[in-house]
């Protein structure tokens, strides 16, 4: 099965901003193929600088699951 992960969420909600990537961890490690999409707020998820200050609530730091995403061929699109 394909799956498209859409996140629009930034670093104003840390949260937010980390489920895509986690989702696409997910729908990956369950062997399905899958991509993301950064629209809106989310594009400055991209800037590494950024993204290594987002954790979200309860969930691993945004740098690690960017990681898993290069790591394992997980196109992101923003």
């Amino acid at each position: 099965m394909k799956f498209h992960v859409t996140a629009t969420s930034g670093s104003e909600n840390p949260t937010k901003a980390t489920l895509a990537f986690l989702h696409a961890k997910g729908a990956k490690e369950a062997g399905h193929d899958v991509s993301i999409t950064l629209l809106g707020d989310s594009v400055v998820m991209l800037d590494p600088t950024i993204a290594k200050n987002i954790q979200g609530v309860g969930l691993p730091p945004l740098v690690e699951l960017i990681n898993y995403a290069k790591e394992n061929g997980i196109p992101v699109y923003g």
